[in-house]
């Protein structure tokens, strides 16, 4: 049966399987200090144009928001994230456990924008009682967005202006980073990321790796001791090398996004064979996530045979979120497209 329920179903991809199974035995340096660590750090600085890029690697998603942003704020601070945003929602409270709030701003299609970002720090900065609030300390924002939209560049660029020009450090989560490197899905490239972030990610965890993302800091005031946050978080792995040798295998021969392109064609067949049934979708998605609206009936079919998540209510109907990863093969989005011919 195929399942379209999230983009992390399977384990990882073949080459990287097998890389692990030919190194299992070896022996090397613990906490990511090992070759093949260093090897995928070179690979990234390539990659994204920035031979001074601090790369580290960590588990996974959640794990990595908490550190990246436990590292940046003073104790009163907060980040400022869409209401939608990964940290505001899925993540367990984990930034405010960590003593830092999270300041959601609304949004009807999972991003945030330059004037809100300036409205927010200009309403702090003009405060009388300022010493009262949370103040904000950076800004969170995730290419793609938890609603699979995606920003171009010049919006990037207008947000990363207005976070300098206030002070504020700019973090993208990159979950889902590999399935916004296209031309036809957005002009923000990794190199523009290194440009116009102080810190972003690069997710193995949806994108191809069993596990794992790579922390790229670009921002020399945010170099130091990140390693030593890393441990106090429970973030260094010991068997650092696990991590290393997928992203060094990802980063080779363009292996990260070429795995994702085809999750992106698969998620654009699917789209279509429901809109030729006359399906709406819900938001501006053109990435591996969609949002297809469906009746009731209908939606329970769907998650219960294809595993779709049951997303939620919209005018008496049911939004459903469907997802293909790196994994998803034709023969499962053929099964699926004959369960939607027959709505």
């Amino acid at each position: 049966m195929a399942f379209f329920g999230n983009d992390y179903l399977a384990g990882c991809h073949p080459a990287i399987m097998e890389r692990l199974a030919a190194t299992n035995l070896e022996q090397t340096a613990g906490y990511g200090l090992d070759p093949y660590s260093e090897s995928a750090r070179e690979k990234i600085r390539a990659a994204v144009r920035d031979e001074r890029a601090d790369v580290h690697f960590l588990v996974g998603g959640t794990q990595t928001n908490a550190a990246v942003i436990a590292s940046i704020l003073r104790p009163w601070q907060g980040v400022i994230a869409a209401e939608t945003g990964h940290v505001a929602t899925h993540e367990t409270g984990a930034i405010e456990a960590g003593g830092h709030k999270v300041l959601t701003l609304r949004s009807t299609d999972g991003k945030l924008t330059a004037r809100q970002v300036h409205e927010y720090a200009r309403y702090y900065q003009t405060n009388p009682a300022q010493e009262h609030l949370v103040q904000p300390g950076m800004v969170y924002i995730s290419h793609p967005s938890e609603l699979g939209t995606v920003y171009a560049k010049a919006e990037l660029q207008a947000i990363s202006q207005a976070c300098r020009e206030h002070g504020l450090a700019l973090f993208v989560d990159g979950a889902r980073l590999g399935y916004a490197l296209h031309a036809q899905v957005s002009d923000i490239t990794l190199p523009d990321l290194a440009g116009l972030c102080d810190v972003f990610y690069i997710g193995g965890t949806k994108c191809g790796a069993l596990f794992g993302e790579a922390v790229v800091i670009c921002n020399d005031a945010f170099k130091p001791h990140f390693r030593a946050l890393m441990k106090q978080r429970g973030a260094l792995l010991a068997k650092g090398r696990l991590l290393g040798l997928q992203f060094d295998t990802l980063f080779t021969g363009g292996l990260y996004t070429r795995i994702c392109h085809g999750a992106l064609a698969h998620a654009r067949r699917i789209r279509q064979a429901f809109e030729a049934k006359g399906v709406a979708f819900h938001g501006e998605s053109n990435t591996n996530q969609q949002f297809p609206i469906l009746e009731r009936r209908q939606a329970d079919y769907f998650v219960r045979e294809f595993g779709f998540a049951d997303w939620e209510e919209l005018d008496g109907r049911h939004v459903v979120r469907y997802c293909t990863s790196w994994a998803t093969t034709a023969q499962q989005v053929d099964e699926l497209l004959r369960a939607i011919e027959r709505l």
